[in-house]
């Protein structure tokens, strides 16, 4: 796969992209901690109106079944209009997501909540189109640490996620509400954040990307790439044809599935362990810490040693968190394993947006993702209706034992194509 990285020169980032970039991450940032928070709280919730544990994992499996309904079709919007009518979409429906869940419960209304659940999740699953817009906007040799950039943007999550879970916990009451439900109305003033930023950038990232020499003197696309960067023609068989493209689907949806497990697990670990709201919110704080804090290096390294030797390990680790999480029986451990996992989505899943980026024009590259999106929200879908059940009837083991499953696919296909002399590197 190192030919599909391209040029080795590593040019000089123009100033207009590294604005465009910031503005991305910025963007990222403000959305990013409401996706964390949802994750955290979602099961809770689910929980507390329908009373029951066999339901714990119905919030992360309408998240999933959001991104796999939304992906293909705003990749789609993307490449048509351009990324920042989609992202802007994406962000509408963010925006009513968030009062339809903090309506939901307020009036206890479980019917209400996934359906305000699935809204939201549409929308910020589709805002995730802010992914391609950095990879648009840069070089193949660069494009994993570009994506990193923009994943560290949700670092800033990692703080105002736990706030906004404790203000809720400590305030509600004054005010009248569900204590599940007041951060969520905190939630559409980072959303209109994020949407100011994604006004400023311009001109349109996928302009950017239909003409990278025009602002990278010295780049020469490698010639398969310039005859396929304008054209619109995208056929998903195709891209699936292609063994790199279909290792890293499988690593990205093996990853996206464990940590669909340990969404619903670390929730309810804690809660059953005794710990507070507040303490939840900080365990998965570090969870999104794996996922975000090492991006950039995992990018670079990405960049420089190939897009396999990220993703692999990515897999592998997060194979090693899940069971932690299903298995430990202290704070520190359950939060070691919930971090783990963050780490290993985040390597398999900065290395390979990077590495089917680097296999589309940008006319394709939203829809290309959006195949790479709708499998890992199919994966987490399968394992957000399993685990619960698994749960009740089988106990935190069974948990266990089906995130050893789902990782395992990838690892067998790495396997059997190095047998075969065509491993992705």
């Amino acid at each position: 796969m190192n030919e599909q990285i391209g040029h080795r020169a590593t040019f000089k980032i123009p100033a207009l992209i590294k604005r465009n970039t910031a503005l991305v991450a910025l963007s990222q940032s403000f959305t990013g901690a409401g996706m964390q928070m949802a994750y955290g709280v979602g099961p809770l919730m689910v929980v507390a109106l329908s009373g029951s544990s066999g339901l714990a994992g119905l919030s992360v499996g309408v998240f999933a079944l959001s991104r796999f309904l939304v992906a293909y079709p705003v990749g789609r919007i993307t490449d048509v209009y351009g990324r920042k009518p989609g992202i802007m979409l994406g962000l509408t429906l963010a925006l009513l997501g968030t009062l339809a869940v903090a309506l939901a419960m307020n009036t206890g209304s479980l019917a209400a909540l996934v359906v305000g659940m699935l809204i939201f999740g549409m929308g910020m699953n589709a805002a995730q189109q802010l992914r391609v817009a950095a990879a648009d906007m840069f070089p193949p040799r660069m494009r994993a640490q570009a994506l990193g950039y923009v994943a560290t943007g949700s670092l800033v999550g990692l703080v105002i996620s736990p706030i906004l879970i404790a203000g809720g916990d400590r305030y509600a009451a004054q005010f009248g509400l569900e204590p599940l439900s007041a951060p969520w109305l905190f939630l559409p003033v980072l959303i209109l954040g994020g949407m100011g930023m994604v006004t400023l950038i311009r001109p349109d990232p996928k302009v950017i990307g239909l003409k990278l020499e025009a602002y990278y003197p010295g780049y020469a696309p490698p010639p398969e790439a310039g005859k396929s960067a304008g054209s619109t023609h995208f056929s998903a068989r195709e891209l699936l044809r292609n063994p790199a493209a279909r290792l890293a689907i499988a690593c990205n949806a093996a990853a996206q599935a464990n940590m669909s497990i340990v969404m619903v697990l670390t929730s309810l670990m804690l809660s059953h362990h005794g710990h507070s709201l507040s303490e939840i919110g900080l365990s998965h704080m570090f969870h999104s810490a794996g996922m975000f804090a090492f991006t950039i290096p995992l990018g670079w390294l990405a960049d420089r040693l190939g897009r396999g030797r990220i993703m692999y390990p990515g897999v592998i680790a997060s194979l090693i968190g899940a069971c932690l999480v299903t298995f430990g029986e202290t704070y520190g451990l359950i939060t070691l394993g919930a971090f783990l996992v963050g780490l290993g989505w985040s390597g398999a899943n900065v290395a390979a947006t990077a590495l089917i980026a680097d296999a589309s024009g940008a006319a394709q590259r939203g829809r290309a993702i959006g195949v790479n999106d709708s499998f890992a929200g199919a994966a987490a879908v399968a394992t957000a209706v399993v685990t619960g059940p698994l749960i009740q009837w089988m106990g935190l083991g069974a948990a266990g034992v089906a995130a050893v499953l789902f990782a395992l696919p990838p690892l067998l296909m790495r396997l059997a194509q190095g047998t075969r002399g065509s491993a992705v590197k």
